[in-house]
């Protein structure tokens, strides 16, 4: 029998299982919604010295990064949305998570939504209906809209039941957490549901875009010493001779 994958808790909030960090999984959950299979793919990164960077496939679209939730992280994430001032740009594609667990998934659509102009989704599937539904939204809309989308709800199903290892309980409290990290407009951006906005890191580009990331990211591991629960993913461009 499968594992319930979805909940309404008492709060009203609706609860999906979580999402494998499994480059496997999300490639076929995304290939399956309309991401073209010959033109992009994902890969886990073995490690952030520069040796194991040059071993990455590029061009390099976008990274994703799993990392604990702890009480720093918690912390600090309060004492961001205080003190952030500048606007992101309005080429950036944001979304708010108000679904539970939630977060693989909408790091998977803040991967692709901000390469749209890499990647054309095949006509008529449903990343590509989804993205013109949602481009003139705010990110909470957007957030409204996933959350009552019963296509992508069965789809996020199939993938969370598809891991390597077994799903856990959705009642099960979950600390880790999922963001994207993007090059928009020159500047990188950290995508997380859980945040008022998408926040700027500094000056970005397409080609420099994994460097960038993984600094961001290596200052947020060192903030955490004492856990191993890091996972960095990329999505990758394919191109003939890129490999």
């Amino acid at each position: 029998m499968m594992a319930t994958t979805s909940i309404t808790t008492a709060s009203g909030k609706k609860k999906w299982l979580p999402l494998e960090a499994n480059p496997d999984i999300m490639n076929q959950f995304l290939w399956g919604l309309g991401l073209p299979e010959d033109e992009a793919e994902f890969y886990d990164v073995y490690g952030l010295d520069d040796e194991l960077l040059e071993m990455v496939p590029k061009p390099v679209l976008a990274v994703l990064f799993l990392f604990p939730i702890t009480a720093e992280t918690e912390a600090e994430r309060i004492l961001e949305k205080e003190s952030v001032k500048k606007e992101p740009s309005d080429k950036v594609y944001f979304m708010k998570q108000t679904v539970g667990n939630a977060c693989g998934t909408i790091g998977l659509l803040h991967a692709i939504a901000n390469v749209s102009s890499e990647i054309k989704f095949a006509e008529g599937s449903y990343l590509d209906k989804f993205f013109q539904s949602t481009a003139k939204m705010d990110p909470l809309q957007r957030a409204v809209f996933l959350e009552k989308d019963s296509e992508m709800e069965a789809a996020h199903s199939v993938a969370a039941t598809a891991g390597e290892t077994e799903a856990p309980n959705i009642n099960e409290s979950v600390d880790t957490h999922f963001i994207c990290f993007t090059s928009v407009d020159g500047e990188l951006y950290e995508l997380d549901g859980r945040k008022s906005q998408a926040i700027s890191h500094g000056a970005s580009s397409p080609s420099s875009l994994l460097q960038d990331a993984t600094r961001v990211i290596k200052a947020m591991i060192q903030k955490n010493p004492d856990s191993i629960n890091f996972n960095v993913i990329v999505l990758s461009r394919k191109t003939e001779g890129a490999f």
